[in-house]
């Protein structure tokens, strides 16, 4: 019976030990995959960017103010954007320093909110 026990013992752990490296492979298969996808959805993702960079001098438009994402404005036919402002100086953070055309001096702005304006 000992004898029995102990074989019985050997292949329990032959069996853990192969559930074990099976495992393993799936593993490393779910993480080929996953950075298959991650890559795939990077380059879309990258297809869909455009760089903003202006220089001196550029008309540009700024989105309106105040900035408020989560507060809806009652007239959705109200203009989201106002300009044209032209830039006067390039801060190295991404942020730039507008002017209006009747020289009136806007806030420094970072660049997400604001666009080439095409006369």
């Amino acid at each position: 019976m000992a004898i029995q026990e102990g074989l019985i013992e050997e292949e329990n752990a032959c069996l853990c030990l192969e559930e074990l490296e099976t495992l393993d492979e799936k593993r490393l298969d779910a993480q080929q995959r996953l950075e298959c996808y991650q890559a795939r959805l990077f380059r879309a993702f990258n297809k869909k960017v455009h760089s903003r960079s202006f220089q001196i001098g550029d008309l540009v438009l700024a989105i309106r103010r105040p900035i408020i994402i989560t507060h809806r404005t009652r007239n959705k036919f109200i203009f989201k954007w106002d300009g044209p402002y032209v830039i006067k100086e390039v801060y190295t953070n991404s942020t730039y320093k507008l002017v209006a055309e009747d020289g009136l001096r806007i806030d420094p702005i970072n660049r997400k909110f604001l666009k080439h304006y095409h006369a």
